[in-house]
């Protein structure tokens, strides 16, 4: 049984904050299938095609493979408060999601929420867009006038799915939150045993819809911080748009400026949930969950 969606006031927006929707269809085209939106967490920093290629592949994936009707997609990126080696400020992660957004995209959207304040565990962040669009949209409606709640479902790469198969790194109430509730589509990475990982997950396979990379593609944000690093070339890497913004604000050639974190051998994983981090939102993340 699905948990309640959560209410109005357990959400604290940041200042001036709207949620973006000028780009989530609100009709229906096929009454027969179930509306659902994409939303893919992470540190974006910077934002590169691949990114925005996940989403282009699960796109192709809900039109052949599901009953699901796409009716949107957002990047959230995470919090400057998750302190992941390479985390530029949100500031500039969020102005080049958009940049890549606007340019290489007619339905995907940048949904600064989650960047804009304390860290948010994955959970809540798909809880406030569940408000956001069944709440406080009012879902959406078929061509006869019927109303529908949309599905809301996490988009990563499979590096994600073994993060979630390994111990002591996602509470079960979370993986319980994000997969039961939720679910989510996951991309395939190199160096990624998806099968290992889903089996460890068997409980809610149902809701995890395993995406294969038909043309491999291995560019990571860290691949390119390196690059920058060493005065090297990323266009074609990046939409141009990202890549001119990183030229006018000389970003990443001051290691100084980026966020610190022991994990640094971390390859732009989309989503890690830190244990401690885990352990001690164990009373609120009972609440979300609820």
């Amino acid at each position: 049984m699905a948990a309640p969606r959560s209410q109005q006031n357990e959400f604290t927006n940041p200042p001036n904050y709207l949620f973006p929707h000028h780009r989530l269809l609100r009709t229906m085209r096929d009454s027969t299938k179930t509306p659902v939106v994409l939303v893919a967490c992470g540190s974006f920093s910077p934002v590169t095609y691949l990114h925005m290629r996940m989403f282009e592949m699960a796109k192709d994936y809900v039109r052949h493979s599901t009953e699901f009707e796409l009716m949107g997609g957002f990047l959230s990126p995470v919090s400057d408060d998750y302190k992941k080696a390479g985390l530029l400020n949100s500031h500039h992660r969020v102005a080049m999601c958009t940049l890549a957004a606007e340019e290489s995209s007619s339905w995907i959207m940048v949904d600064s929420w989650e960047a804009y304040q304390s860290y948010q565990r994955t959970a809540v962040v798909l809880d406030h867009f569940d408000y956001e669009i069944n709440t406080v949209l009012g879902g959406v409606h078929t061509k006869d006038g019927e109303h529908r709640d949309v599905r809301v479902m996490l988009l990563a790469g499979s590096d994600l799915i073994g993060t979630m198969s390994e111990p002591g790194v996602w509470t079960y109430a979370d993986l319980d939150h994000i997969l039961g509730r939720y679910g989510t589509f996951i991309v395939e990475r190199a160096g990624t045993d998806m099968e290992q990982a889903t089996d460890k997950l068997a409980r809610w396979r149902d809701n995890i819809h395993m995406i294969t990379q038909l043309v491999q593609n291995d560019v990571s944000s860290t691949k390119v911080r390196l690059f920058l690093r060493r005065g090297l070339s990323v266009r074609y890497l990046l939409p141009a748009a990202v890549v001119d913004y990183i030229e006018q604000h000389g970003l990443y050639q001051d290691e100084s400026l980026l966020q610190r974190s022991p994990s640094s051998g971390d390859l732009e994983r989309e989503r890690r949930e830190p244990t401690s981090v885990a352990k001690n939102d164990a009373v609120s993340m009972v609440k979300a969950s609820a």
